[in-house]
């Protein structure tokens, strides 16, 4: 008997218990639609945690003041204060494997225009910080060095700053009070969305560093800075970088060998990818989880087959009477195990895209259907199909034609 026949005979066998073969579809159903949300939604994170890392620039060194110690206790990192302005003038001067170094001195402050106020964070930095952050203005521009040295009372606005201050007023040169004290608008920041922390990036304000030590929130002494951002010149040079700058700061705070850090180095870089490495990690198993439903969706389909064995004994007898051979029998058997097992596949298919839309809808999650999702959830559930209905199929072309036409 040629395979076209055969497949012919297993698709009329299938349509004739209809509710039945429903039934069987729906546990592949389920498997492959899980497998396909599961995988969209672990990818959709791992594509918004490398959108974050983007947004915060690459190859990226921080360095954070020393600790304090109080009644015993140790409060951690960038509890006391120990860098300066000079660091970070001697870390670009110094440190040839670092292309740009950009101290910083933030806090949060009200910001008032007109009748409208808001609270943001307020940043004091150089104009290097935009270019180690990849931050391009949208309108405007960046400050210069001779606003640093001059301490000139100008600022640039993120995105959110300008929607709850000027609405779709235009904010170049007008004026703002932050702390009271008036400011410049010299241009508008790019919008960054938000960092992997969750942090709105463009709820801020930037003005130069000399400004916001000497003239906004003052410095418990002179060049005072809350941390130092730099940039190394290549993703190779993050660790020589690293140990460069340990070594200069070491220096320049007189720390003895032996002695600890009264700072803190941190590869921003290295941690974002290790969130990302996690994310991944995630996403394979929230997949691994959900292709557990495809194995009960087999087991489904291997004991319908059984049943249905069991129920055409006499046509199978019949049909090796009329001379069907065992390998016909076979192939008819496993045919509709592997058309149930694909038919169930692809309205999963289906049903994983409509509910990874509902999930981002709903759940205001980023999702990622992706052609290996569909691909691997389709193809596992033709092999769960082969698999699981072999061993029906195997024994329905080992009955005895004599033994099938006797049975009752």
């Amino acid at each position: 008997m040629n395979t076209i026949a055969t497949v012919k005979i297993a698709v009329n066998a299938l349509s004739i218990n209809k509710m039945r073969s429903s039934l069987t579809m729906l546990g592949i159903i389920i498997g492959v639609a899980a497998v396909i949300a599961m995988i969209s939604v672990g990818s959709g994170a791992r594509a918004q945690i490398s959108k974050e890392i983007a947004s915060l620039g690459s190859n990226l060194l921080m360095v954070w003041p020393g600790t304090a110690t109080s009644g015993g206790l140790r409060m951690g990192f960038g509890t006391t204060p120990t860098l300066t302005s000079d660091d970070a003038k001697a870390i670009a001067a110094e440190v040839s494997s670092v292309s740009f170094v950009a101290p910083v001195l933030n806090g949060t402050a009200q910001v008032v225009y007109g009748n409208q106020n808001w609270s943001t964070i307020v940043t004091g930095t150089t104009s290097n910080f935009f270019e180690l952050r990849e931050w391009p203005v949208v309108s405007g521009k960046v400050f210069t060095q001779r606003d640093v040295d001059g301490a000139t009372k100008v600022a640039l606005l993120g995105q959110t700053v300008v929607e709850n201050l000027f609405g779709n007023e235009d904010p170049l040169g007008n004026i703002i009070r932050i702390k009271k004290i008036p400011f410049k608008i010299v241009g508008v920041l790019a919008r960054k969305g938000q960092s992997p922390i969750g942090q709105d990036q463009d709820d801020s304000i930037y003005i130069p560093l000399t400004t916001a030590q000497k003239r906004l929130f003052g410095t418990r002494f002179p060049g005072m800075v809350r941390m130092i951002i730099t940039k190394a010149s290549s993703p190779d040079m993050i660790k020589n970088a690293e140990a460069d700058i340990t070594a200069l700061l070491r220096q320049r705070h007189h720390i003895m060998a032996g002695k600890e850090d009264d700072f803190s180095v941190r590869n921003l870089t290295e941690m974002l990818s290790t969130a990302e490495q996690a994310a991944k990690i995630m996403s394979i198993l929230l997949g691994s989880i959900a292709s557990v439903s495809l194995i009960v969706g087999g087991i489904g389909i291997m004991n319908i087959m059984l049943v249905s064995v069991t129920e055409r004994t006499r046509e199978i007898g019949i049909r090796m009477a009329v001379g069907a051979r065992a390998r016909d029998i076979l192939m008819q058997f496993l045919i509709e195990a592997v058309v149930l097992a694909i038919i169930g596949g692809g309205i999963g298919i289906g049903v994983g895209a409509m509910g990874s839309w509902l999930i981002s809808y709903f759940a205001g999650w980023e999702i990622d259907i992706s052609l290996f999702a569909i691909l691997l959830a389709f193809g596992f559930s033709a092999i769960t199909g082969i698999f699981f209905g072999f061993y029906p199929a195997r024994k329905a072309s080992r009955m005895a034609p004599v033994e099938c036409l006797r049975y009752e």
